[in-house]
């Protein structure tokens, strides 16, 4: 088997080095220790069926209205069903740690809607823009797991807007809370001519199968799903908690290659490839195995310390792979080949010729923002140009399937016109953007515009470079992650900074972190530039100075993350 290697992140600034619970004391593993909760959120699992609170949103809150929501739905179960409650507006991120959950709340929620790789017809896109214009101020974004987000929710509305999604075959069971998150699915799954294997079929059994399942309603943390087949690796497989990636087995054909427990946040740790083959009618299986292994052995003492990726670090793969083989799937799994590097690009921006002849055509709508009128937009533009398939992405990007070839001219045009560009500049088109403090109770930054204004100055500010390969950027509002900075090649991290003997919002910077399926010769984490603090008004000059000196110091070949991992700490600030 060939692991992936963790190097300890507290020196390299990365996050905080993973670090196993302190052993000689109960950690909350079910199968070790028992159920008996160990803190107040489990104690709330346990009190009452976190899917429960699904009917009493349907039967009680939504005619007697927010003040009628006890703390313990408002604050975990409704999680279970999609729903957050928003930031309050007004308040600055200076205070987003002094404050309580409640009092950062507003009465006002988030919905998330999972798409585990479904494709919208043009009669869901039409669903999703009058509900985002009705009940959610016109609100839409695409988030980086390939799921939509309304904000400005009231619970009075929920009935209704989830009336209309069901009916729509558009599903918020499970989207956020502890338990199996929304499956990431390869964009161009079924029609990218070099697919190796169609996930498709394979995860939405998945879906259809365990979600809402009470057996695993109740994890350590949440669990997150990934499936490709295509040979451009575009699902970042090594930070989910369980990822299928497309090989061909020299014995038993096209399948998958196991990896297990990647995941960021402030203790980024790279997911484990277990070396293990997974025939397509074994893929259930090992799902249900691996969440059950989750569920029963994951600490549940710290919620810091509740994700997968902390079982990992303890056991490693191999001890990992027998456990999830003898106690939970058993049969052994055959040893299978690792991935070929990636071909391609995993974005799939632009103009693509299907495997059956039509094409695709990838946009960027600036750092996953839509809206009600472009949902409906796009589903009009999809009924003129023939095609009745849309499909989210992990970075925040939508792709018009099936156009015919005498209507692509019109479709990109058409996208175009909605402000979803099939040609962005380069900056703009590699740029992750997290809610930030507009609606975000962790926020400590505004992000979205922010982030869209930057891109777009430093693609005309940059416009002189001959920059072989694109620069990712991740502007994240807090420590959390959620856009990925510790795998970016320029990762961004919210914080008020001290500029002058004034506070301000800005930035600490994480430079030259990259996954081996983002085409980087071997996955990295960020180096942490230390002592940089970048005030967000500084923020297009900092990156612009950074390229700027890596263009001008760089090898043959040599890419930025290459770069950044190598230069002396005065060419990074």
């Amino acid at each position: 088997m060939s692991p992936i290697k963790n190097p300890p992140t507290s020196d390299a600034g990365a996050g905080r080095a993973i670090r196993p619970p302190r052993a000689g004391r109960a950690n909350g593993q079910w199968r070790i220790d028992g159920r008996k909760p160990l803190n107040p959120n489990e104690v709330v699992k346990q009190d009452g069926d976190p899917l429960g609170a699904h009917d009493r949103i349907l039967s009680t809150y939504a005619a007697a209205g927010f003040d009628a929501i006890p703390d313990d739905d408002l604050h975990t179960r409704f999680r279970w069903w999609g729903l957050y409650t928003q930031r309050k507006q007004g308040i600055d991120g200076g205070r987003t740690a002094q404050l309580s959950p409640a009092e950062l709340s507003d009465r006002y929620f988030m919905q998330r809607v999972r798409m585990d790789g479904q494709s919208l017809s043009v009669k869901q896109m039409r669903v999703l823009g009058r509900a985002s214009n009705e009940f959610a101020r016109g609100t839409l974004d695409v988030t980086d797991r390939q799921n939509l987000q309304m904000h400005w929710i009231q619970i009075e509305s929920v009935p209704e807007l989830w009336r209309r999604l069901e009916e729509a075959g558009l599903i918020t069971i499970e989207a956020c809370g502890d338990t199996p998150r929304g499956i990431l699915v390869s964009p161009v799954a079924g029609i990218d001519p070099d697919e190796i294997i169609d996930p498709s079929a394979a995860a939405a059994q998945i879906r259809d199968t365990f979600l809402g399942n009470p057996e695993i309603s109740n994890l350590p943390r949440k669990f997150k799903t990934a499936f490709t087949g295509s040979p451009t690796l575009d699902i970042l497989h090594e930070i989910n908690d369980i990822a299928y990636v497309g090989v061909n087995h020299p014995e038993y054909g096209p399948g998958y290659d196991l990896w297990i427990a990647g995941a960021l946040s402030t203790a980024p740790f790279l997911g484990q490839r277990l070396g293990a083959f997974v025939r397509p009618d074994q893929v259930s299986d090992v799902w249900w195995a691996a969440i059950r292994l989750f569920r029963d052995y994951g600490y549940r003492r710290l919620r810091n310390k509740a994700r997968l990726k902390f079982l990992m670090a303890e056991w490693g793969p191999e001890k990992f792979r027998r456990v999830l083989q003898e106690e939970y799937l058993g049969y052994e799994l055959a040893d299978g080949p690792a991935p070929a590097p990636p071909a391609g690009e995993a974005d799939h921006i632009g103009v693509h010729r299907q495997k059956d002849g039509h094409y695709w055509i990838g946009g960027i709508p600036p750092v996953g923002r839509l809206s009600g009128d472009t949902m409906l937009g796009l589903a009009d533009l999809a009924e003129t140009v023939g095609s009745d398939r849309v499909r989210t992405t992990p970075l925040q990007n939508i792709l018009l399937l099936d156009v015919p070839a005498e209507r692509v001219d019109e479709a990109v045009a058409g996208l175009r016109e909605l402000g979803i560009d099939p040609d962005p500049g380069p900056f703009t088109r590699s740029l992750l953007a997290c809610t930030g403090l507009e609606f975000c109770k962790f926020a400590i930054v505004e992000t979205k515009s922010l982030a869209a204004r930057v891109g777009a100055e430093l693609d005309a500010r940059l416009a002189d470079l001959n920059l072989e390969r694109r620069i990712s950027i991740s502007v994240n509002g807090c420590p959390n992650s959620c856009v990925r900075i510790q795998i970016a090649d320029i990762g961004l991290k919210g914080q008020i900074i001290t500029v002058d003997g004034q506070q301000v919002p800005g930035f600490q910077v994480h430079l030259g972190g990259g996954l081996a399926s983002a085409g980087h010769e071997e996955a990295e984490l960020g180096r942490t530039v230390r002592g940089l603090k970048v005030a967000a008004t500084d923020l297009t000059d900092y990156i612009e100075r950074v390229v700027r000196r890596y263009a001008a110091g760089r090898t043959a070949g040599e890419s930025f993350a290459q770069w950044a991992q190598r230069a002396a700490q005065e060419e990074l600030v």
